[in-house]
């Protein structure tokens, strides 16, 4: 069944030509086979993600109240808290054992896409909250961009193509807390039930504890265990609509503890294209035809969310 690929970034942003396509063939191989790459050498700054998940530790550690709130006026799952259960998978009526906080893309109240981008919130409680946070989201943010610009080579489309698409994204950067898994939880329940991703790209800095398995092409599940201070990568659904399933998006989920019922942290980055951005089959990828109609990116966007509980 084999294993995940693990890249080095570096040979793309600095390695000679030959090691520079050698991973743009990798990634584009690893995308198509697993949906899933770990990246090494990035150029996220370590101590960054230390102290974002000391952070995120200290934001879940808050009393229940004080979250609560926290919820964004513009409803739970937009931005700031989303309490634990209100998130399930599309197919499942069952609420995920997880809660969750938001960070977005900030736009001034003048420009064109501001509807599409509620104010972010920031707990007063927590110095530097704010501050590391925002530095994070706008490194994961450059680093999604690099690695969809891997991808511009064997999709054969320009080396701009997916900077447009997402230079004003509806990216969110979600912190993660999978608590002790409570007694009498609900049977069937589990951390993350099976699910894809929506967006093009998810960039998921390495957790705290291992349960994050993918289902492979051969239908077995896999679990990806990457070193402290990796990004895992893996497809999402808007990728797979433009390139016509050519990079399929992959179903993964988070497993209940085996070992001891501790709480586990994760930071997903969703990369996504701009809400007015145009979701259509990429020429290199059209075959015999397109299988999906165009939809733009936020009508596709809210009609997920609707099926995952997130908004009515």
């Amino acid at each position: 069944m084999g294993k995940v690929l693990e890249l080095s970034l570096k040979a793309y942003t600095h390695g000679s030509n030959t090691e520079k396509l050698a991973f743009v063939d990798q990634l584009f191989a690893g995308l198509k086979e697993y949906g899933f790459i770990i990246l090494k050498d990035h150029p996220v700054d370590v101590s960054l993600l230390r102290k974002a998940y000391s952070l995120s530790e200290a934001l879940f550690a808050l009393p229940v109240e004080q979250k609560q709130s926290l919820i964004s006026p513009a409803g739970a799952g937009q931005r700031g808290y989303t309490p634990f259960g209100q998130e399930h998978a599309k197919n499942s009526k069952l609420g995920d054992l997880k809660e969750f906080w938001h960070v977005g893309r900030d736009l001034p109240d003048t420009h064109k896409l501001k509807k599409f981008f509620p104010d972010n919130i920031w707990p007063e409680q927590l110095n530097e909250f704010e501050r590391t946070f925002r530095q994070l989201f706008g490194a994961l943010d450059d680093t999604g961009r690099i690695m969809l610009q891997a991808l511009t080579i064997p999709l054969e489309v320009d080396k701009d193509y997916f900077t447009r698409m997402t230079d004003i994204g509806s990216s969110i950067l979600r912190l993660l807390h999978y608590p002790p898994i409570p007694s009498g939880d609900e049977p069937g329940a589990v951390r993350a039930a099976a699910h894809e991703d929506i967006n093009l790209i998810t960039l998921l800095v390495s957790a705290s504890s291992s349960g994050l398995e993918l289902l492979t092409r051969e239908g077995k599940w896999l679990s990806v265990d990457a070193a402290p201070d990796t990004i895992i990568v893996d497809s999402g659904d808007m990728l797979a609509r433009i390139t016509n399933d050519v990079i399929p998006t992959t179903t993964h989920q988070v497993v209940n503890p085996s070992g001891p019922n501790v709480s586990r942290y994760s930071m997903p980055f969703f990369m996504h294209p701009n809400p007015d951005a145009q979701l259509t089959c990429i020429p290199s990828c059209r075959g015999s035809g397109a299988k999906y109609p165009d939809i733009l990116a936020n009508e596709f966007l809210m009609e997920r969310l609707r099926e995952i509980g997130l908004t009515k």
